[in-house]
């Protein structure tokens, strides 16, 4: 029959309260040792009776009174219950006796920043730097990061990091986090000069080339970002987050199967998520196969069902389509759960022009120009669509009122333009055009596309032909 230490260990602790329980009644023959008495006040933390750890605390030490090591038990359970300053005169006490415990470094930085005081913090610990060496010093170099965190010196974090990582550089844990803190402070090129000196030394650390990867990725740099992420999936072929990078990289460089490919593998290798899906989907979609664009996109729509901006981006690739009544199903989706936005209601404008219903379009369209006034996009649909059908008093107000409220944009000296011509104001129309080609020939595209047919008026024509002569257009 095998032995079964975690039952020895149980009793061994049990018959040590039983010792314990029979010293706090006063019986002169129980003895415990200054280390029993760690582990009963060890065993009192671990379930939650910090009175009861108090006072073996307070008792060992009694016994002990000589012993650091009790006395810095004690502090850390009056900072549990949030009496720093006696924590703090409790670890003086345990510094007379024994100042090399780099716990007496650790809770006091505790006890000075529950009473916020960073600058004694900082001192403590900056101090406490040159009595330690190796781990201790590098423990100590993460509670002074921790100390800047909280005060928001965010460059002083990464110092700390780099100084960690000079000192320990295969230290996993300031690995992954001086690779936030380079993109939080923007320190990409030391970055850049702190991981390649630890791959010249130790090329095989795949988060090293990881954080170069992404320090050059910070820069723009994205061929030689993809280049530092590939040596690290070649030393972990499992490492995801390089081949989500990789495929951030290929999308920015718009070599979108290449991100596909990527993309891929991080879902093959990491649980199902809406953004790995959502980023497929935009590959696809400018790749212009509007179908598997709608798959990812509808996938990452299930595991993220409150986001109106998929079904927006669903609603897209019909519009791309030509197909109207599909996207403005997806559209009414994304509009029940933001009714306002005005991209929704542009594209559903643009919609509803396509299928006729003008009236209903320019309902949508009056959305867009109210919530943003002095965009010009809204305001562009808008006089379209009212010219489109046929509503020019309503195109002709609209028009005036996209000239004040957007400084008078060339392009609705234009449309107004356009709109005077189809109500037969011949005259008025051909000053306005006059007035928007010397303000801006080149949208003379966007007064023909309203309606081709203009050009078969003699007077438009002449005034075109004019400054085609005299300008280039």
């Amino acid at each position: 029959m095998k032995d079964n230490p975690y039952r020895e260990d149980r009793e061994k602790i049990l018959e040590l309260i039983r010792q314990y329980e029979s010293l706090q009644k006063g019986r002169s023959h129980s003895f415990i040792e200054e280390d029993s008495f760690e582990k009963i006040i060890d065993y009192f933390q671990e379930k939650e009776d910090l009175a009861k750890a108090l006072e073996a605390a307070r008792l060992g030490s009694q016994q002990y009174p000589y012993s650091s090591m009790l006395l810095i038990k004690k502090a850390d359970i009056l900072l549990a219950n949030r009496r720093y300053k006696d924590a703090l005169s409790v670890l003086e006490q345990a510094a007379l006796l024994d100042s090399g415990d780099i716990n007496l470094y650790i809770l006091k930085t505790d006890a000075y920043m529950a009473l916020d005081q960073q600058e004694k913090a900082v001192i403590l610990l900056q101090e406490a730097l040159s009595l330690f060496e190796g781990q201790e010093r590098v423990e100590l170099l993460f509670e002074l990061a921790d100390v800047y965190d909280d005060y928001e010196e965010f460059d002083k974090v990464f110092d700390c990091l780099k100084m960690i990582l000079e000192d320990d550089p295969n230290n996993d844990e300031a690995l992954y986090k001086i690779c936030f803190w380079t993109d939080f402070t923007g320190r990409n090129e030391e970055s850049i000069r702190l991981h390649q000196h630890i791959i010249d030394e130790f090329p095989y650390n795949e988060l090293a080339w990881f954080n170069l990867g992404a320090a050059y990725q910070g820069l723009k740099l994205y061929e030689k970002a993809i280049d530092a992420y590939q040596y690290a999936i070649t030393i972990d072929e499992k490492f995801d987050y390089a081949y989500r990078n990789i495929g951030d990289a290929c999308i920015r460089l718009r070599k979108y199967k290449e991100a596909i490919e990527m993309l891929e593998k991080v879902v093959e290798l990491a649980k199902p998520e809406d953004v790995i899906y959502e980023a497929i989907g935009h590959c696809y979609d400018r790749m212009k196969n509007y179908a598997q664009a709608r798959f990812y996109y509808r996938k990452a729509s299930h595991l993220r069902q409150d986001d109106s901006n998929l079904f927006y981006k669903i609603a897209c690739t019909y519009f791309n389509e030509g197909q109207w009544e599909s996207c403005i199903k997806q559209l009414d989706n994304a509009m029940k759960i933001q009714r306002f936005q005005p991209e929704y209601n542009l594209l559903m404008g643009e919609c509803k022009i396509q299928t006729g219903s003008f009236r209903e379009a320019v309902q949508y369209l009056s959305n867009v120009v109210r919530i943003r006034p002095r965009k010009t996009g809204g305001w562009e649909a808008l006089i379209r669509c009212l010219y489109k059908g046929e509503y020019f008093e309503e195109a002709l107000e609209q028009t005036q009122a996209a000239i004040e409220i957007c400084n008078s944009k060339p392009l609705f000296l234009f449309y107004k333009a356009a709109v005077l011509c189809a109500m037969g104001k011949i005259k008025e129309a051909i000053l306005q055009l006059e007035k928007a080609m010397e303000r801006s020939p080149k949208l003379l595209k966007k007064f023909i596309g309203l309606n081709p047919a203009i050009l078969r008026n003699r007077l438009v024509v002449d005034v075109i032909a004019r400054f085609k002569r005299n300008k280039s257009i």
